[in-house]
């Protein structure tokens, strides 16, 4: 028995062997050359090779879409990456060009401005619940500025220096409660004194000892006046934003939103010491003398 089932196992490996031969050989032949046992074995051949095709053609169009989606995976991470560090560069010029804007107006401030100056980043700044700036400590110390200097930016009066000490200073705005500057209405000519009002949710400031003669409007501007000699005379301090003339008194109530965002500071400049006092003769035409006792017709 056992011998009798390894020459069938000898058969059957020889006919597997056989086999693909004898599909070759009648695969090879010329149509005009083959016979009828070349044309059977072919006939029943041709579906086996069918199926053969498709599964192995099918198998290599898989393996093919395989290849080209870990190819264009592979392409998606390597644009990822890409646009990642193009939004940082550009991340980065944005925050180079922002600079240059604000040096560019720090630098034409400070021609502007006769006074001797000096420039200074902002380092810090302490915010109520509300997130508004209280105050804003600069990088300028107690060997290069002192207390009541004023402080300034493009945008106008920010306030003076209220502490320095080692390397920084502190910086009380004109929002301040604790901030009194002596202004004049740009459009009137009224004076007051502008006093800083405590506020969680808004910067602004009032205007004190306007008298009620002086018609004020919404929009005009308010300037440092000069008196005191604090600040000096011209600083743009902000502008109207209500007035109530129709209080019993003699002043009215006047509130003034401030020229200067004092959330957005990023650069400022100190005034080191007053401006020159105007030359009063400029503003005199004055007519050439006679040369040598002749006076001209």
């Amino acid at each position: 028995m056992l011998l009798k089932r390894k020459h069938l196992d000898y058969a059957l490996a020889g006919l597997l062997l056989l086999l693909p031969a004898v599909l070759l050989r009648s695969s090879l032949r010329e149509p005009a050359d083959q016979n009828g046992f070349d044309r059977a074995v072919l006939r029943i051949s041709s579906p086996l090779q069918a199926a053969a095709s498709w599964v192995v053609g099918g198998l290599g169009d898989l393996f093919s879409d395989y290849v080209w989606l870990v190819n264009v995976e592979d392409e998606n991470d390597e644009l990822r990456a890409t646009n990642i560090r193009l939004r940082e560069e550009l991340g980065q010029l944005r925050g180079a060009a922002a600079d240059l804007a604000i040096l560019e107006e720090l630098v034409d401030l400070k021609r502007s401005t006769q006074a001797e100056t000096a420039a200074a980043h902002v380092i810090a700044s302490s915010i109520n619940s509300h997130f508004r700036v209280n105050r804003i400590r600069i990088d300028r110390g107690d060997t290069q500025v002192e207390v009541g200097m004023p402080v300034i930016s493009a945008e106008g009066l920010v306030g003076r220096i209220l502490h320095s000490y080692g390397t920084h200073s502190d910086v009380l705005l004109v929002a301040d409660p604790q901030s009194s500057v002596d202004v004049v209405i740009e459009e009137t000519g009224g004076r007051g004194l502008l006093k800083g009002v405590a506020s969680d949710d808004a910067y602004f400031c009032e205007i004190e000892y306007l008298e009620q003669g002086k018609a004020v409007r919404v929009g005009d501007k308010v300037k440092t006046s000069g008196l005191g000699k604090h600040f000096p005379e011209g600083l743009l301090v902000g502008e109207i934003a209500s007035v109530d003339s129709a209080r019993h008194g003699l002043y009215q109530k006047v509130t003034v939103k401030p020229a200067v965002d004092f959330s957005s500071l990023d650069t400022v400049l100190i005034l080191l010491a007053p401006p020159p006092p105007s030359d009063p003769a400029r503003a005199q035409n004055q007519q050439s003398k006679s040369a040598h006792g002749v006076e001209p017709f």
